[in-house]
């Protein structure tokens, strides 16, 4: 037997609105993010040409939705179909289950490439005589149940190399919906099982992987995407398996941490990145103390700079403010202002009010500072 080489990749997400990133009235943050997720088709094809591997398997949600328009899927088979000598194994996922999405695969199967092969049946797919492809489809979105159960009943022929292709959490995940025991390689004789659903690079086993999503679309994995590059020598034999960069943004939440007396505005700085920030998505949780002068300081630092991003966002919620008198006669010594601030002032420090109520009255207190110092500048 000589060794398999193949791509796997999941929740390709094509069609995706990124409805929850603001939208610059002079940019087009959600049109590049779409851009990049289409892109990464070609990015993927790449990774298989310097691999040197025939076959792409996408361990589902390919599209963000069951019914993606005619421009996304058009588009995408069309940039599946530009080299011929890669084929592409599309498995319905939760957001493209076969339930609602029947039309879409139906439109697949009729308009696709033919290196473009979608598996709606839970039936083993010869990829070479000695390789077996073992596919389980969604037939629905939170099934409930685990779909790989049918995985160690699924023949393949003798000595033949077995990679199973599954979409769903293991039982580890509390966030994921499906149940996938994290040793099905053991009990259905898989020399790989290739996941989907996870949108994180994460390992099971040695055997049991999720690629996570080529191009990231939240806070949480602080890393650009990837695609695996896996190569399989024989049966019962230990994958070998390569981390290929595919995504173009990089996402990523970055705690400050502060405390009373701090450069806040320096502090900033010194955690951001110096390099390509055109295609960066930061998000700054700040914490601890600060002053309203360094209070300001700090949003008026982040003001400055965000531009230089894709996207930026500072979320001082958790960041509590001390203050004092002298900070009040920076707002006014008297009159209007003056009375609100020290109502804002007393309302933060009360003992009656509770905790969310004085952190309103704190941040208000801050916005006050900041309007007024904005004015004096």
């Amino acid at each position: 037997m000589s060794e398999f080489r193949f791509i796997h990749v999941s929740d390709l997400h094509l069609g995706r609105r990124y409805a929850n990133i603001p939208q610059p009235e002079d940019g087009n943050i959600r049109g590049r993010l779409m851009e990049a997720r289409h892109g990464t088709i070609e990015r993927i094809a790449a990774a298989a040409r310097d691999h040197g591997a025939e076959h792409v398997l996408v361990a589902g949600d390919s599209f963000d939705t069951p019914t993606p328009s005619d421009v996304v899927l058009r588009q995408a088979l069309s940039a599946m179909g530009r080299d011929p000598d890669i084929m592409w194994w599309l498995l319905p996922g939760n957001h493209d289950n076969l339930r609602d999405g029947e039309p879409l695969w139906e439109q697949i199967a009729r308009q696709a490439p033919q290196n473009v092969r979608p598996l709606t049946r839970a039936e083993p797919v010869s990829l070479r005589p000695d390789v077996t492809l073992l596919p389980c489809p969604v037939t629905y979105r939170s099934a409930g149940r685990d779909l790989t159960e049918c995985l160690p009943r699924m023949p393949s022929a003798e000595g033949a190399l077995r990679i199973g292709l599954a979409h769903g959490g293991v039982v580890d995940f509390v966030e994921a919906g499906d149940n996938i025991p994290p040793d099905r390689d053991r009990s259905a004789r898989l020399d790989y099982l290739a996941l989907g659903d996870w949108h994180g690079r994460m390992a099971v086993g040695p055997r049991v992987q999720y690629s996570g999503t080529p191009e990231q679309d939240r806070f949480k994995h602080d890393r650009r995407g990837v695609a695996l590059a896996v190569t399989l020598e024989g049966v019962g034999m230990p994958p070998r398996i390569e981390e290929m960069p595919i995504g173009q943004f990089h996402w990523s939440s970055i705690e400050l941490p502060l405390y009373h007396g701090q450069d806040a505005a320096q502090a900033l700085a010194a955690l951001l990145p110096a390099e390509g920030r055109r295609d960066a998505l930061v998000r700054v949780n700040a914490t601890g103390w600060s002053s309203l002068p360094e209070h300001d300081a700090l949003t008026t630092a982040a003001a400055r700079i965000a531009p230089d991003f894709a996207h930026f966002e500072l979320r001082a919620e958790d960041l509590q403010i001390a203050h004092d008198d002298a900070d009040l006669d920076e707002i006014d010594q008297a009159g209007a202002l003056r009375k609100a601030a020290e109502t804002l002032q007393e309302e933060s420090r009360s003992q009656t009010l509770s905790q969310e109520d004085r952190d309103i009255s704190s941040a208000a207190l801050a916005r006050l500072y900041s309007y007024v110092k904005e004015d004096a500048r």
